[in-house]
């Protein structure tokens, strides 16, 4: 598994989930999602794709956060963490992708660094801290196209033009070493946040995404506190430990700036 993700950059497990487990998550998500949408209202028509933030007191009440934080705790989604990450794996974040209201809006080539850091700061993070995306659709839907291996590899000068449409180019363009990975309800995809990627829209896509990464400051820092559980909860976890190294990390960051 580890020596699959290393080279690839991805990691595809079919029927992760059962039936139950798909139908429990998706009626707490999709409560999430219908408060969400009538609070960003105006962005979820004119843009949106997706959102974050979901094990906030925002949206959901105690009994349902807690329900989150039981599955990403679970033995069976930190195994697989734990295996990828082996040394102090953190808890990040959680998204929910869905499709957007104009159908006419396109998709796009992107590696996540690329929304705060320079271009010469997302090729030195290539050799850095990894975050790891955990995608688990909710219901069937065209999944993820990616670049296999550019979690490792700086762009090739046609990924670089369409990804940041230079010379023209546009960042929905295809790209010849594309990967189209179709999705169903109940499997994972697990894939590098470094790595150049498109969400597919259509078919009313509902996917939930989890975030663990290595214990890098850099990444540590756009953990969102309020997202975390608290101490009584942790302890009722399978395995807590991706939750506890983000909140020790977190204090020691914050003891430094002091």
């Amino acid at each position: 598994m580890k020596e699959i993700y290393q080279k690839q950059g991805y990691l595809l497990i079919r029927n992760f989930l059962n039936d139950m487990e798909v139908s429990e998550l998706h009626s707490v998500l999709t409560e999430f999602h219908q408060l969400w949408q009538k609070k960003n209202a105006q962005f979820y028509r004119q843009q949106a794709v997706n959102s974050a933030y979901l094990t906030s007191n925002e949206y959901l009440n105690n009994t349902q956060r807690n329900r989150l934080f039981s599955f990403i705790g679970s033995t069976k989604v930190m195994n697989i963490v734990n295996e990828l990450i082996p040394q102090q794996p953190c808890f990040l974040n959680t998204q929910l992708f869905f499709d957007p209201v104009n159908k006419q809006q396109s998709n796009y080539w992107h590696r996540d660094p690329q929304y705060h850091l320079s271009v010469e700061q997302q090729k030195a993070a290539l050799a850095g801290g990894d975050a790891l995306h955990f995608r688990l659709p909710l219901v069937d839907e065209p999944g993820l196209e990616l670049i296999p291996g550019t979690h490792k590899r700086w762009d090739s000068a046609e990924e670089l033009k369409v990804r940041l449409e230079l010379d023209g180019h546009k960042n929905n363009q295809p790209l010849s070493q594309g990967k189209s990975i179709k999705l169903f309800a109940g499997d994972l995809l697990v894939f590098s946040a470094n790595m150049i990627h498109r969400g597919l829209y259509g078919m009313d896509r509902l996917t939930f995404d989890l975030l663990f990464c290595s214990p890098e400051p850099s990444i540590i820092e756009f953990v969102n506190d309020d997202c975390l559980p608290a101490k009584s909860i942790l302890t009722k976890l399978d395995d807590s430990s991706a939750f506890v190294n983000s909140l020790l990390l977190k204090k020691a960051l914050r003891k430094a700036v002091k």
